[in-house]
């Protein structure tokens, strides 16, 4: 085999590999963004749930004018 072609597979090998890595931390990553936007979601409900007890019109009249 022809010594250009093997550093040509092995350039090509490295390559991929490294694409591999790539794109193994990018699936990471996504994980981690899924997992924090279900504790956001999670927060938000909780803080929902808080306030389903207040009474009606709670808030409607605030004088932010100062």
């Amino acid at each position: 085999m022809d010594p250009s072609a093997i550093a040509g597979a092995l350039l090509a090998a490295n390559a991929g590999q490294t694409q591999m890595a790539l794109a193994a931390k990018m699936v990471r990553m996504n994980a981690s963004a899924d997992a924090a936007i279900v504790q956001v979601i999670e927060a938000a409900q909780n803080n929902l749930d808080r306030l389903a007890n207040v009474a009606a019109g709670v808030g409607q009249s605030l004088d932010v004018s100062a």
